[in-house]
C-alpha cells in the first residue's frame, strides 16, 4: 500500500491481541455531554404579532428569532412571544402542486447535432440550439416560483396563535432550545406569576405537544386559533380546532388535501368555542397536541394516499390518550438518544454567560468563539434529526421549516449539490437512520427517471436533472443553461453507496444494486468518445450554474466533458464496481462494459496556470469567484483526489480553491470548510467557518460577500437555505476525522486555535465509532469501537496502527498507535 512506504511507524495488532487491550473507562463512557453547553438561549422573544412579508424572497426576520422543533413530518418554528405567542406550522408533505409530464420528446434528435456543433468549436450555436431544444415541456419548476404550476412549492401549514389578552409588562425573560432533548422552552414573570411553556415534535407519537404552565392556580387564560395564508376553513367543534383545505394542482384544479387538529387538554379551568377560536380559562395547566397529515404519499405514479383522514384520526387518538408526562418522557427517551451518540467540545468557554446572538456577534470580532463552533455542530445535527425521521421525505431546501406560500425555489430538492448536502452529516455524525430518507427519494424516482431517459433522451437507465420535488420530477428544467445537469443522477447514487460504506448494511446494498446498474446503463448511452483524446466524455452538458467565455468569444454554459460530470460518473462507476464485487453479481456483460468504460472515461487535468481544469479546455470563467466549486467534486464529497496519493491533483484543487476565494452563499462556504480539511489546511476551514457565521445583520452584502447566520443560527444562502448548515455540520466533522482514504485518519486537519477538545461517536467508514480528547493541540485518549468486525487501519500524524475487529469490541488507540 502505497501511504505503508510513508510512515515511520506502525503496529500490527492481530486477533490474538486483542485480550491484551484494556480500555480505560474514558472509552467506553457514555457519549454524555453537558446540557447547558448544548442549547440555543436568548433574553427576548421573537415578535409574533410581526407580520410575515409574502414576498418568499424576502426573510422576515422575526420568523429568523423562531426556534424550529421537528419530528421529520411536522415542523414549528417557536416564537416565545409573552402577550400573543405564535406557532407557524409545516407538514413536510404539503405542496402544492400534481404530477406532470415535462418529458420532451423534441429533445433526442438534437443531440448529435449539438454535440457536432460543440467539436466544431460554434459555442454560439451549439448554446442556441441547447437553450431551444435541450430544456422540459411546460412550465418546468415555474424559475423557481412553482407554487401556481404543476411543479408545486413546499408551502407553510398555517399558524397556530395565543392570545392572552394582556399588554402589562413582563420581567425575567429565557428562552431556550434544548438541543439534547429537543425542547423550546420560554420562561417569564408577569402579573406577579412565573409562567413556563414547552414545545416538542414528538416522533414517538408523531404529533407537536405544547404545553403551559403557571407557579399559580387558575392564571392561565387564553384564546386559541388556527389559520394559513389562503386555502383553508377552520371550524371547531367545542373540543378541538379543526383546519383543512386543499391546494392548488398546478392545472386549474383541485391538488393536495391536508388536515390539521389542534386539541388543547385542561387542567382545571374552562374550555368555550366562540366562533372558529377556543377560549381557555382559568386553566393551572394546559396541554395543546396538534397533529396533522395530507393526502400525498410517495409512491409512482399517483403519490396519492386516500386512506389519509383514516390514519390522521388513528395518530390522534392515540395520541390524546397519553399524558402530557408519557409524552414528554418517550420524545426525550428517544430524540436524547440520538443526540448523544456523537459529541463535541472545544476548550472550555461556558455558553451560559451570553445569548447565542450576541455569542454570534462576539464571534464576528473575535473569530475565536469555540463554544460556538460546538453548539453549531450539534445545531446541524439536530436539525437533520429533526427534519428526517424514518417514513417521513428527505430534508428539503429548508429542512422542515417555511413560513410561506412561495417558499424560495419551491423549497424543492435541488441535485447539483443542496440536498446531497443536507446528508452528508448523517453518516459521520452517527445519524445514519436518518439518512434513509434520502435513499427513499433516491429510489422513488427510477421509474420516472426511466420514462425521462427513455423520452427525453431515447436511452436506457434512469436519469434525473438538478431539481426534484415529491411529485417525481426528474425532467431538465426549463433553462438548459443550469437545467441540463445530467450529473445528477450519479451524484444522488453516491449516497447510496456512502450509506453502505458507513454501516456495511449488506441488504441495503443488495436493494440499491438495481438503482446503481440502471444508472451506469444510461450513462453507457450517454457518454461519447471525444475525438480528441479518444476518452469517454459526458456531454452537452454543464459545471452547474457556471459560465464561460468560448473560444468564439461567446458566453456559454454548455461544452463536452465537463469536470464535474466526468467526476460523478466515475465516482459512480468506480461505487457500482465495488457494490458487484460485494454482492458477487453474475452480470459479467454488464461488469465488462462498466469496467471498460470506467478505464476509458477522461480523468481531472491540470491547467497551465496550475490549478485543476473545470472544463476539458482551459476556458476564461466569467465569474472567477462563482459560488459553485463543482470540478472540485473529486476532492470532496467525492475521493478521487487524495491529499497522499495524488500530491499533484490536490495541490491543483488548492490553487483552484484560491482562485475562487473565500466569499460566496451559505452553501458554498460549507462546501469550502470541507475541501480545506481534505487538503489538511484546517486553519483555512476554520477561516470559511467564521465566514459562515457572520451574523447576517452585519454583513455589508455583495457578490463575495453572501452568507452568513441569521440570529437563531440558521444559514443564511439568502434567503434561508439549510444545507449551510449541514454542510459546516459535515466540514467540522471532516476537520477531526477522515475515512475516505483506506484508512482512517485522527484529527486530519485540526485548526491551531483548537488546542484542546474532546469528541466521542464519530463514525467512519468500514463501520467503526472513534473517540478522541486532545490537549496542546495532541491526542491524549482515543478509542475505537468496531460495530461489524473486520480489519481496519488508523492514522494518527506519522503513526499507524492496523488491527483486526470483533464486532462490538472497545480499542484502545493510544496503545496500539504508541502514543
Amino acid at each position: 500500500m502505497y501511504l505503508l512506504t510513508r510512515l515511520k511507524a506502525k503496529t500490527i495488532i492481530t486477533k490474538a491481541a486483542v485480550g491484551t487491550i484494556v480500555c480505560i473507562a474514558w472509552i467506553i463512557s457514555a457519549n454524555a455531554q453537558p446540557a447547558y453547553q448544548s442549547r440555543l438561549w436568548y433574553d427576548e422573544p421573537a415578535g409574533a404579532s410581526v407580520k410575515d412579508n409574502p414576498n418568499g424572497w424576502v426573510d422576515d426576520a422575526e420568523w429568523l428569532k423562531a426556534l424550529p422543533v421537528g419530528n421529520g413530518f411536522i415542523g414549528a418554528m417557536v416564537f416565545g412571544d409573552v402577550n400573543k405567542e405564535r406557532l407557524q406550522l409545516n407538514e413536510k408533505t404539503l405542496w402544492s402542486g400534481s404530477p406532470d409530464d415535462n418529458n420532451n420528446p423534441e429533445a433526442a434528435k438534437y443531440i448529435p447535432q449539438i454535440r457536432e456543433l460543440l467539436y466544431a468549436g460554434k459555442y454560439k450555436e451549439a448554446t442556441a440550439l441547447t437553450n431551444k431544444t435541450q430544456v422540459c415541456k411546460g412550465a418546468g419548476s415555474g424559475h423557481g416560483n412553482g407554487a401556481n404550476v404543476p411543479f408545486g412549492c413546499f408551502q407553510t401549514l398555517g399558524d397556530l396563535w395565543f392570545d392572552f389578552g394582556k399588554k402589562t409588562p413582563y420581567s425575567n425573560y429565557y428562552r431556550e432550545l434544548d438541543l439534547i432533548k429537543g425542547i423550546a422552552l420560554t420562561k417569564y414573570l408577569q402579573d406577579g406569576v412565573n409562567y413556563t411553556r414547552e414545545v416538542f415534535a414528538s416522533y414517538p407519537d408523531n404529533a407537536l405537544v405544547i404545553r403551559f404552565t403557571a407557579d399559580k392556580p387558575a392564571a392561565l387564560s387564553f384564546s386559541l386559533s388556527l389559520d394559513r395564508p389562503e386555502k383553508f376553513a377552520t371550524t371547531t367543534d367545542g373540543k378541538r380546532l379543526i383546519m383543512s383545505g386543499v391546494l392548488a394542482n398546478g392545472k386549474g384544479g383541485d391538488g393536495m388535501r391536508y388536515k390539521v387538529y389542534a386539541i388543547p387538554m385542561l387542567t382545571g379551568g374552562r374550555l368555550s368555542a366562540h366562533g372558529n377560536q377556543l377560549k381557555i380559562t382559568g386553566a393551572n395547566a394546559v396541554t395543546i397536541l396538534v397533529t396533522a397529515a395530507t393526502n400525498h404519499r410517495l409512491h409512482y405514479p399517483d403519490y396519492t394516499d386516500e386512506n389519509f383522514e383514516t390514519r390522521l384520526n388513528a395518530i390522534t387518538k392515540k395520541t390524546v390518550s397519553k399524558s402530557f408526562a408519557l409524552l414528554r418522557q418517550k420524545h426525550v427517551q428517544d430524540f436524547s438518544s440520538f443526540m448523544l451518540r456523537n459529541t463535541l467540545q472545544l476548550g472550555d468557554a461556558d455558553i451560559t454567560q451570553i445569548p447565542t446572538n450576541k455569542l454570534l456577534e462576539k464571534n464576528h470580532s473575535t473569530k475565536n468563539e469555540q463554544a460556538l463552533y460546538a453548539l453549531y455542530y450539534q445545531y446541524g445535527r439536530y436539525l437533520l434529526l429533526s427534519s428526517s425521521r424514518k417514513g417521513s421525505l428527505p430534508a428539503n431546501l429548508q429542512g422542515i421549516w417555511a413560513n410561506k406560500i412561495q417558499t424560495p425555489w419551491n423549497g424543492d430538492y435541488h441535485t447539483d449539490i443542496n440536498v446531497q448536502m443536507n446528508y452528508w452529516p448523517a453518516e459521520v455524525t452517527n445519524l445514519s437512520d436518518c439518512h434513509l430518507q434520502l435513499a427513499d427519494l433516491v429510489h422513488s424516482l427510477v421509474k420516472p427517471g426511466t420514462k425521462t431517459a427513455k423520452v427525453q433522451y431515447n436511452m436506457n437507465g434512469w436519469c434525473l436533472h438538478p431539481i426534484t420535488n415529491v411529485w417525481g420530477y426528474t425532467s431538465p428544467g426549463e433553462r438548459a443553461g443550469w437545467g441540463m445537469h445530467v450529473g445528477a443522477t450519479a451524484w444522488f447514487c453516491q449516497h447510496l453507496w456512502e450509506h453502505y460504506a458507513f454501516t456495511r448494511d449488506k441488504a441495503f446494498l443488495q436493494q440499491s444494486w438495481p438503482v446503481l446498474k440502471e444508472a451506469c446503463r444510461f450513462y453507457f448511452d450517454w457518454l461519447v468518445k471525444d475525438p480528441v483524446s479518444g476518452k469517454w466524455v459526458s456531454g452537452p452538458a454543464v459545471s452547474p450554474e457556471n459560465s464561460f467565455i468560448a473560444p468564439d468569444g461567446s458566453t456559454a454554459q454548455i461544452s463536452m466533458g465537463p469536470s464535474h460530470d466526468q467526476q460523478v460518473v466515475y465516482d459512480l462507476f468506480s461505487n457500482t464496481l465495488r457494490a458487484a464485487k460485494i454482492l458477487g453479481s453474475g452480470d459479467k456483460a454488464f461488469l465488462d462494459s462498466l469496467q471498460q468504460v470506467s478505464s476509458q472515461l477522461a480523468r481531472p487535468s491540470i491547467g497551465s496556470d496550475g490549478r485543476l481544469m473545470e472544463w476539458m479546455q482551459e476556458f476564461k470563467e466569467t465569474e472567477p469567484r462563482h459560488r459553485h466549486v463543482s470540478h472540485l467534486f473529486a476532492l470532496f464529497p467525492g475521493n478521487e483526489i487524495s491529499f497522499y496519493k495524488t500530491p499533484a491533483l490536490a495541490a491543483a484543487a488548492k490553487k483552484s480553491l484560491e482562485a475562487r476565494g473565500d466569499g460566496g452563499n451559505g452553501w458554498s462556504l460549507a462546501w469550502k470548510i470541507a475541501f480545506w480539511a481534505r487538503l489538511h489546511n484546517g486553519d483555512s476551514s476554520l477561516k470559511l467557518l467564521n465566514n459562515l457565521l457572520r451574523p447576517t445583520t452585519m454583513i455589508e452584502k455583495g457578490h463575495d460577500n453572501l452568507g452568513g447566520s441569521y440570529y437563531n443560527l440558521f444559514d443564511a444562502c439568502p434567503p434561508f437555505q439549510i444545507d449551510g448548515n449541514f454542510g459546516a455540520t459535515a466540514g467540522i466533522a471532516e476537520m477531526l476525522l477522515q475515512s475516505h482514504e483506506d484508512f482512517i485518519e485522527l484529527l486530519p486537519a485540526l485548526p491551531a486555535a483548537w488546542k484542546e477538545g474532546e469528541v466521542k461517536g464519530l463514525c467512519s467508514r468500514g463501520g467503526f465509532i472513534i473517540d478522541m480528547k486532545w490537549e496542546n493541540s495532541r491526542i491524549v485518549a482515543a478509542a475505537l469501537t468496531s460495530k461489524k468486525g473486520g480489519p481496519c487501519e488508523v492514522k494518527y500524524g506519522e503513526k499507524q496502527a492496523r488491527l483486526q475487529t470483533k464486532a462490538g469490541q472497545h480499542y484502545d488507540l493510544m496503545k496500539l498507535l504508541e502514543l
